[in-house]
């Protein structure tokens, strides 16, 4: 477990040094305590745009990463990768697994929902949630935003399928549950055993959930996809955000409706919820002088292309926007939940600002599928009726 610096820290100014480390040194734990050897493998070789270690092709660089992703042929079914991990929750792995003309037809498919007019239609879902999670900051108790992520992320997941039996608590933790045993075999090493009988239970178990209530016809493997997909990355984004905000003191830039929609931005580039793409290269290539074979293994650290581990966010100089980006992917298969990612994290620092919350506990989730909190505990520092405490 973690405590937090004094409640003063609310108020730090951003471009305070003590205040930057004291956010990145709490961060850093997400990954430290649940993939240390990995993250220590990532750091001692990051300052190489592209490193082989073996059969893998470890990318850190910006440009070689964008590249990967956009130029480099791609076995997007394989066992390892985002696309045969997606294959595990159900008999395809919709949307992350295909090419052409079917993943077209497929991103058709979803983009009414996770477009501008949906996004705003699933708006007052989520933000119900936080009026009332968030309600007792007012009156001076604590909040896990933990919990609190969980929940917006089941209640949005279930208004986007359009309706489902199952509460928005329970689909989250099936889809918590479904990812990490599916996203096992993403990193290096050898696969714990039992982990494919476990991904086919668990994802039975989420396809059960997410089954609509009319009865009508739906593909269950995008509707998988599509909840893990956005139950995970919520829950990893958001706690971690309100944490940096409080640590570097960014408060005052989540107060500003200029300023907050380029803080979200930099938050979800920092975050990088995703801070690994897994790929295997399905031709011979390069990258970043670094030859390719096919069926190398790609490791595309998005957390380091998008310069999350030397640039802290700062809504007043943001990093530039093709080093940002990348935290989403980039070209055909890019994520289609960006702008979801940012409205809900936009609304979250909009709700916290007022209250200028301090962490005051937090520990880190060793079992998740991305690195995140398992607790974060927060009480206002600010608010109506408060003096802000310096």
């Amino acid at each position: 477990m973690t405590t937090a610096p004094s409640q003063s820290s609310a108020s730090t100014p951003a471009s305070a040094p003590a205040a930057l480390r004291a956010a990145r040194r709490r961060d850093r734990r997400v990954y430290t305590r649940s993939r240390p050897v990995l993250f220590a493998l990532l750091a001692a070789t990051r300052r190489r745009a592209v490193t082989r270690v073996g059969g893998t092709v470890l990318v850190h660089g910006t440009g070689p990463c964008r590249e990967a992703l956009t130029r480099v042929p791609l076995d997007r079914a394989a066992p390892g990768t985002t696309g045969g991990a997606a294959r595990e929750l159900s008999t395809g792995g919709a949307l992350f697994d295909q090419e052409g003309a079917g993943h077209r037809a497929t991103r058709r498919a979803v983009a009414d929902g996770l477009g501008a007019a949906g996004v705003e239609r699933l708006r007052p879902v989520w933000r119900e949630v936080l009026e009332r999670r968030l309600a007792p900051l007012g009156v001076a108790r604590e909040v896990d935003l933990v919990p609190l992520a969980r929940e917006m992320a089941g209640a949005t997941v279930r208004a986007l399928l359009g309706g489902t039996a199952a509460g928005p608590e329970e689909i989250a933790g099936a889809a918590a549950d479904a990812a990490a045993t599916a996203v096992r075999d993403h990193l290096p090493g050898p696969r714990p055993p039992g982990t494919a009988r476990a991904a086919r239970e668990a994802a039975a178990r989420l396809e059960a959930l997410l089954a609509p209530v009319s009865g009508t016809a739906a593909d269950p493997a995008l509707r998988a996809v599509l909840a893990v997909a956005a139950v995970n990355t919520t829950v990893a984004a958001l706690p971690r955000a309100a944490a940096w905000c409080a640590d570097a003191g960014l408060w005052e830039q989540a107060a500003d409706d200029g300023l907050r929609p380029a803080l979200a931005d930099e938050l979800l580039r920092v975050l990088a919820p995703s801070p690994l793409l897994p790929r295997v290269a399905a031709a011979d290539a390069r990258l970043g002088g670094c030859p390719v074979r096919a069926g190398d293994r790609l490791v595309l650290v998005v957390r380091h292309a998008a310069r999350a581990h030397d640039r802290p966010p700062d809504a007043r100089d943001p990093a530039p926007a093709a080093a940002a980006r990348l935290v989403f992917g980039a070209g055909a298969h890019a994520c289609p939940g960006a702008r979801l990612a940012r409205a809900q994290l936009d609304d979250l620092l909009a709700a916290l600002a007022a209250h200028r919350p301090a962490v005051l506990r937090a520990r880190a989730d060793r079992r998740a599928a991305l690195p995140g909190w398992r607790s974060l505990t927060v009480r206002a520092t600010a608010g109506p009726g408060r003096r802000e405490v310096r």
